[in-house]
């Protein structure tokens, strides 16, 4: 606030001065014009001298106000008009400016910002919106599709057991998509963590194991488990996503009979987790997107997800004022390196 007044200040200085300035070259070059005029012409003279001064004076004046319109109020005027168009929903506006003046300068500069930024966020808007849209339609259509064909009375009772399980499953690919969606919003327009409890984070890793041990057992993977005896404050639930998102990953990309290796120790205030996989691993290009909204990590769709879970646990952990890394090479396998600081 106090910035801003000195600046508003230093803005009305700058323009007091200006007209002042204007003023004083006006009616000098008044005077040094009807001494010019009366020296070398003959000058009526009913008309007296303080009213050749004053014609002199009002025409100069204008000149100047014309010229200081072009180089001071020209520029404002035209950020005026760009940002009447942006409140119309132009985020495509960028000012250029020669102005001199400060304040012109950094105005135009903010402008441009402010648009980018607005556009950048109209996009994202936009490419959410499609990939919501885009996500919904597939298990709907799955529903719609199975509930159709249940329909054939002459269906065997595996068939019918078969389509009932797929609308099961997608049923619930759609409950989660819909819970993901709704606690990234909660997230997103959140910037503290309520709730904090001291509890046992080691615990709560083994827990996350052992809630997806049909998923593990399935692909008979092994684990290599070392981690020692570590108490967090944090939100209990909250921090649970980030080991089920993590641990979920790592056992869907892990090949059949692979093993997934989870770490954890403490040193001094900082405490780091690891899990990691042996399996397939991710391109340079996946690494770089791996957190975005809707961006999957197996585009071909054969392994099941929406492409929220990784991006619920980067905001957590940012929520933590924590860090989150994350390793990989194709065919070789992923780690993600998580610290948190217990205060």
């Amino acid at each position: 606030m106090k910035k801003r007044k000195e600046k508003e200040f230093k803005i009305r200085t700058y323009l007091t001065g200006i007209i002042w300035l204007a003023l004083a070259c006006s009616m000098i070059i008044s005077a040094l014009l009807f001494a010019f005029l009366k020296h070398f012409l003959e000058m009526p003279e009913n008309i007296p001298a303080i009213v050749w001064l004053l014609i002199f004076n009002t025409m100069i004046a204008g000149l100047i106000t014309v010229l200081l319109n072009g180089k001071v109020l020209e520029p404002i005027t035209k950020l005026s008009e760009a940002m009447k168009d942006v409140s119309q929903g132009d985020f495509d506006k960028q000012l250029e400016t020669s102005s001199r003046i400060a304040e012109v300068a950094q105005s135009y500069n903010s402008f441009n910002v402010m648009t980018k930024e607005l556009r950048a966020t109209q996009i994202l808007q936009m490419d959410f919106v499609s990939n919501v849209s885009h996500e919904f339609k597939t298990p709907l259509a799955v529903i719609e599709g199975y509930v159709t064909l249940l329909q054939d009375e002459t269906l065997s009772k595996q068939e019918r057991q078969n389509y009932i399980d797929l609308i099961i499953s997608s049923s619930k690919r759609l409950s989660t998509l819909i819970n993901n969606i709704l606690l990234i919003s909660k997230l997103e327009n959140q910037d503290i963590v309520l709730d904090k409890t001291t509890y046992s984070l080691d615990e709560q890793i083994r827990n996350s194991i052992l809630s997806m041990e049909k998923f593990w057992s399935e692909k008979n993977l092994n684990w290599d488990i070392e981690m020692e005896s570590i108490s967090y404050l944090g939100n209990k639930n909250m921090v649970s996503q980030i080991w089920y998102n993590l641990i979920s990953n790592a056992i869907k990309f892990s090949s059949e009979n692979g093993t997934i290796s989870v770490r954890l120790f403490q040193d001094d205030a900082c405490i780091t987790a690891s899990i990691q996989d042996y399996g397939t691993g991710m391109s340079p290009e996946t690494l770089d997107h791996i957190f975005e909204k809707f961006y999957s990590m197996d585009p071909s769709g054969t392994h099941n997800g929406n492409g929220l879970g990784l991006t619920l646990v980067h905001r957590i952990i940012c929520l933590c004022n924590g860090e989150i890394h994350v390793e990989s090479a194709e065919g070789k396998g992923t780690t993600f390196t998580v610290k948190l600081y217990n205060d």
